[in-house]
């Protein structure tokens, strides 16, 4: 059993799939105190976790459509603040190696190609911290070019796990949902609502093969806030 801690854009199908279905039989023993998997140490740091938990599901869900699979098992809503498991099994990098490796024998990949490097992992999240964090967004840019985070990507990818899970203030969401249309001009005038704004920029995408935006965790991330 695993759940990751690292966005469901870099899990190929095998992972997403598995992941979502493994989420599942958490919750379950979680909540109707099944014994099945009570011991073990994914469980056991989901204790105390389960709104954390649906808002994993929700973003594996978000994944999930964006790449065409239907979705038919719904968790409960999200109740209250979110309190996230204060311990990793494997760090945020150290996960994005196991992906790595486990990709490497069938050439699988996610929608999210894996980083190579802390300007790749940046690159990727940027447009979620925008929407989540606007000051620490302006402070990470500098960072990653020349400061502490250039050659520390561990340090990095912890930090940009930490900061998503926190719900995105509703200006900033729209904000930076408006600098992802900034990258899909061709396809007009732009939507004044923010959930619908959200749905042309991954269509524009797709359609458009804005490369840069389907490699974005923001292209999913973000429409479980709305």
């Amino acid at each position: 059993m695993r759940i990751w801690d690292v966005d469901p854009g870099y899990l190929a199908r095998q992972q997403l799939l598995g992941e979502h279905r493994e989420l599942h039989g958490l919750f379950n023993v979680l909540t109707m105190d099944k014994k099945g998997y009570a011991s073990h140490p994914e469980t056991k740091r989901w204790v105390g976790c389960i709104d954390a938990l649906i808002c994993r599901h929700d973003l594996l869900v978000s994944e999930m459509q964006m790449r065409g699979y239907n979705h038919h098992s719904p968790l409960s809503e999200r109740q209250g603040d979110l309190v996230w498991p204060s311990l990793y099994i494997d760090s945020p990098a150290r996960q994005l190696e196991l992906l790595a490796g486990k990709y490497a024998s069938d050439a699988r990949s996610g929608r999210i190609p894996l980083p190579k490097n802390s300007q790749q992992l940046w690159a990727q999240y940027k447009y979620s911290v925008m929407a989540h964090a606007p000051q620490l967004y302006r402070e990470i840019g500098p960072e990653v070019a020349h400061g502490s985070y250039r050659n520390d990507m561990g340090a990095l990818a912890l930090q940009l796990v930490e900061t998503v899970r926190k719900a995105p203030e509703p200006g900033h969401l729209f904000n930076a949902i408006q600098h992802m249309w900034g990258y899909a001009k061709e396809s007009g005038s732009p939507p004044s609502g923010t959930a619908e704004l959200l749905s042309a920029v991954q269509v524009a995408a797709t359609e458009e093969d804005k490369r840069y935006l389907i490699h974005s965790t923001a292209l999913c991330e973000l429409a479980i806030w709305i």
